[in-house]
């Protein structure tokens, strides 16, 4: 226990030889070990307590819960992309191709620097996407891209806050709160209930952004690799590898969500349209309880193909979107 002991001090005192001293004594920023316990209790709660606890109790419809956090998110993401922005990426002030960090007092230094902490805050806001998700009974939605893409961020943003908070690495901000005006927004409308749903079309498209953010990302982190610029070489490693990491596993979920999806389709529809031909060409007459039959397997494999998008399904609350579009089709096919 002593040696343990020991070990955490010399990290604390790592820290304050090294670590910005314009943020030591904000909140959450003495140790990382406060952050890391949180993450820890997010990953434990949502995969083992959440479930355990929903287990015998009705799923929590919680609408207008959702309404009000994602407009909340729509505002928070929208405030700091403004911040991240006027304190240097949109005024010309920060250099795309080479951004040291600013360690001194000017006041719109320490404008960036609290933007910082405030989205390093926001992670932790975040947390509550999966909390609501268990308590819906969604959890099928608490995917490993889902835990991995929220318990990380909380840790990465610390490091950034602690020792860089300001310079090349705020573009990874800029962008991320960027996507999450988009995709919250898109969540709100979603909350809002089947009237505003017929216009959410796009979903598959906030995927394709975050590819895209992380594509960017990479671009811009790695190329100080090949830049002389005065900012840690370990920090262009550590966004650029972030970026690599949620960029395949985006890509992934893109993949199964979609391309699969389309693959059981069309190959559903080729097998119906095979067995139809076949009873023609064989003179036969359906009676009323095959008709039943075959409507029931098409109803039943839509069914399933529709519930294997939703279990890897990251970007979307209002999952029965797709299972009502789906069913009228089944109804209409009838």
């Amino acid at each position: 226990m002593a040696l343990i002991m020991r070990y955490i001090d010399s990290i604390h005192y790592y820290f304050d030889k090294f670590g910005d001293p314009r943020t030591k004594d904000w909140p959450m920023m003495s140790s990382p070990f406060h952050t890391l316990g949180i993450c820890l209790s997010y990953v434990y709660i949502v995969k083992v307590v959440g479930p355990k606890l929903m287990e015998n109790r009705k799923p929590f419809q919680l609408k207008n819960t959702l309404i009000v956090y994602n407009l909340f998110q729509v505002l928070f993401s929208t405030w700091l992309f403004y911040e991240i922005g006027v304190s240097g990426w949109l005024t010309g002030h920060y250099n795309f191709r080479c951004q040291p960090v600013d360690y001194s007092n000017h006041p719109s230094t320490l404008r960036m620097v609290n933007a910082c902490w405030w989205y390093y805050f926001s992670k932790f806001t975040e947390f509550l996407d999966t909390i609501f998700f268990v308590l819906r009974k969604k959890t099928s939605q608490v995917s490993t891209l889902h835990v991995i893409h929220h318990g990380v961020m909380p840790m990465s943003v610390w490091f950034g806050v602690k020792f860089t908070p300001g310079g090349h690495s705020t573009f990874f901000g800029l962008l991320n709160t960027f996507v999450h005006i988009v995709m919250y927004t898109y969540y709100l409308f979603a909350a809002m209930g089947p009237q505003y749903q017929k216009y959410l079309w796009w979903k598959k498209y906030l995927t394709t952004l975050q590819m895209i953010q992380f594509v960017a990302i990479m671009v811009h982190a790695f190329q100080l690799l090949f830049v002389d610029c005065n900012y840690p070489k370990a920090f262009v490693w550590w966004i650029g590898m972030h970026a690599v990491m949620f960029f395949f596993l985006f890509k992934e979920f893109y993949r199964s969500s979609y391309n699969n999806s389309k693959r059981s389709l069309k190959n559903m529809h080729l097998l119906f349209e095979s067995l139809q031909n076949s009873s023609k060409s064989n003179g036969t007459v359906k009676s009323s309880s095959a008709e039943k039959k075959s409507e029931d397997v098409s109803s039943n494999a839509a069914s399933k193909i529709i519930n294997s998008n939703k279990a890897s399904d990251y970007y979307i609350k209002s999952e029965d979107l797709p299972s009502n579009l789906t069913q009228r089709r089944v109804g209409e096919q009838q």
